[in-house]
C-alpha cells in the first residue's frame, strides 16, 4: 500500500513538473521576444495573442482528447473553414443568429460522430477518415463560397470574436470555459479515467468493462464540436465567412498538444499542458510578426516546431523505457 501510494505521488509530481517545464519555456520565450521588441507587452498586442491562443487552444483541447485515446484528428482546420462558412451563410439567408450557431454546432458534432463511428465500428484508421474529411470539408467550403467571402452578417454576431469583457477577449473566456469543463472531465470523472485507460491499453480497457466505442466516439465528437466553436469565433472575428481560413490549424493543434505533454501513442496528456502548448504556438506566431521575419519563413519555423514537438514525444517515451 505504501509503495503504491508513494509511486502515485511520484507520478503526480512528475506530471506537475513537466507542466512547469513547458510553462517556464513559455515565460522564457515571452521574455526574449519582449526584450527584442517591447511592443510585445503592449495591451493591444497581448489581446492579439490572447485571441490567437483561444483559437489554437480550443482546437488543441479537442485534439488532446482524441490523441489520448490513441487516435488523431486531421480535419479540424478544414472544419473551422466549413463551419465558419455555413454559419455565415445561414445568417446571410435570414436565419436567427442563435439558431444558426446551434445548427452549426450540431453539424460539427455529427461530423465527429461520423469519424468516431468509422474508427470504432468499421475499424477505419483515424488518419484516413479524418484526412478524407480534411479534403472534403475544405472543398465543400469552397463550393459554397465559390471563392468569395460571405459578407453582410449581423453586427451582434461580431461580439463573439471581437468583443471583450474588462479587457479580456470574449473568445479567450470561451476557451477558459471549455478548458475548465474538459479539465474537470479528464481529471475528476470516471469518463476521464476511462479515456486514459483506452489510450494506455485498449484491449485491457475493453476487458475491464469499459465501453471503448462510446468513449472514443465521445472524444471525436468533442474535437469536431470544438472545431465548430472555433469556426464560429473566426467568422465573427473576420466579420465574414471565408473558405481559406484554418489552413494548417490541424498541425498547429497537434503540435500544441504534443508540446504540452500529450503522447502521440496515447494514454498520456493534459488539458493544462495543451493550453500552455497553444500559448507557445501563438507566441511564436506573434513573435515572428513583431520581429519582422518574412512570412515565407513562418511555415518553415512552424514546421521545425512540429518536428521538435514530435521529437520531444519520442524522447519522453524513451526515458520511460
Amino acid at each position: 500500500m505504501n509503495n503504491e501510494s508513494g509511486e502515485g505521488v511520484t507520478k503526480k509530481r512528475f506530471r506537475t513538473f513537466k507542466e512547469i517545464n513547458i510553462l517556464i519555456a513559455l515565460i522564457v520565450l515571452c521574455t526574449i521576444i519582449a526584450i527584442i521588441n517591447p511592443r510585445f507587452l503592449t495591451p493591444f498586442n497581448l489581446q492579439v495573442v490572447a485571441r490567437q491562443i483561444a483559437i489554437y487552444g480550443l482546437l488543441a483541447i479537442g485534439e488532446t482528447l482524441v490523441i489520448i485515446t490513441g487516435g488523431i484528428d486531421l480535419s479540424v482546420g478544414s472544419l473551422v473553414a466549413l463551419t465558419g462558412v455555413i454559419v455565415a451563410l445561414l445568417m446571410k439567408s435570414g436565419i436567427n443568429m442563435y439558431v444558426s450557431i446551434l445548427l452549426v454546432l450540431i453539424l460539427s458534432s455529427l461530423i465527429g460522430l461520423w469519424h468516431g463511428t468509422f474508427v470504432t465500428k468499421l475499424k477505419v484508421p483515424p488518419f484516413i477518415i479524418t484526412l478524407g474529411t480534411l479534403t472534403a470539408a475544405r472543398g465543400l467550403a469552397s463550393v459554397i463560397t465559390k471563392g468569395w467571402p460571405i459578407l453582410g452578417l449581423p453586427e451582434k454576431f461580431f461580439i463573439i470574436g471581437q468583443g471583450e469583457i474588462l479587457g479580456i477577449p470574449i473568445s479567450l473566456i470561451i476557451l477558459l470555459v471549455f478548458a475548465f469543463i474538459t479539465f474537470f472531465i479528464t481529471k475528476y470523472t470516471v469518463l476521464g479515467r476511462q479515456i486514459y485507460a483506452i489510450g494506455g491499453n485498449i484491449e485491457a480497457a475493453r476487458l475491464s468493462g469499459i465501453d471503448v466505442d462510446k468513449r472514443t466516439i465521445f472524444c471525436y465528437i468533442s474535437s469536431s464540436f470544438l472545431a465548430g466553436v472555433t469556426g464560429i469565433i473566426i467568422a465573427s472575428r473576420l466579420s465574414q465567412g471565408q473558405a481559406g481560413v484554418g489552413s494548417g490549424y490541424e498541425l498547429n493543434a497537434i503540435a500544441a498538444s504534443v508540446i504540452g505533454g500529450t503522447s502521440l501513442s496515447g494514454g498520456e496528456g493534459s488539458i493544462l499542458g495543451a493550453l500552455i502548448g497553444a500559448a507557445i504556438m501563438s507566441t511564436i506566431d506573434d513573435g515572428l510578426i513583431l520581429l519582422e521575419v518574412s512570412s515565407y519563413w513562418h511555415d518553415v519555423v512552424m514546421g521545425l516546431v512540429i518536428v521538435a514537438a514530435v521529437t520531444l514525444d519520442i524522447l519522453r517515451k524513451r526515458q520511460k523505457i
